[in-house]
């Protein structure tokens, strides 16, 4: 009887620690929308190298979107604010390069954010 008290016990311990683990989040369009406001003026008009608050942004949010799910919701995100903010499609394809990072998909309004893995 003390054998299945300690097996109960166990399994109880066991529980209560994987419930307590802080659970996985997801990436949202807030998210990404905060990380890439910086390059908003630059996407837009700008000339020469992005500003760094623009490529630290852009770098957080590539460091961020690991799963295939963040990286299609990253990518639709970006894809609906390039039309909102009407930049210019050479500097938003070039930034990612000009920053230093890679993404898996290019930001342009015509990308299709579902082929992304």
């Amino acid at each position: 009887m003390a054998i299945r008290f300690m097996d109960a016990a166990f399994v109880l311990i066991f529980l209560l620690i994987i419930s307590s683990s802080p659970a996985s989040t997801a990436i949202t369009c807030s998210d990404v929308i905060k990380d890439i406001k910086p390059c908003f003026d630059y996407l837009k008009s700008g000339s020469g190298s992005p500003p760094g608050p623009c490529c630290a942004g852009a770098s957080n949010l590539a460091a961020t979107a690991q799963s295939t799910a963040d990286k299609q919701t990253a990518c639709g995100c970006l894809k609906n604010a390039s039309k909102n903010i009407n930049l210019k499609p050479e500097l938003a394809k070039a930034l990612p390069g000009k920053c230093g990072i890679s993404l898996p998909f290019e930001v342009s309004p015509n990308v299709d954010c579902t082929k992304i893995s």
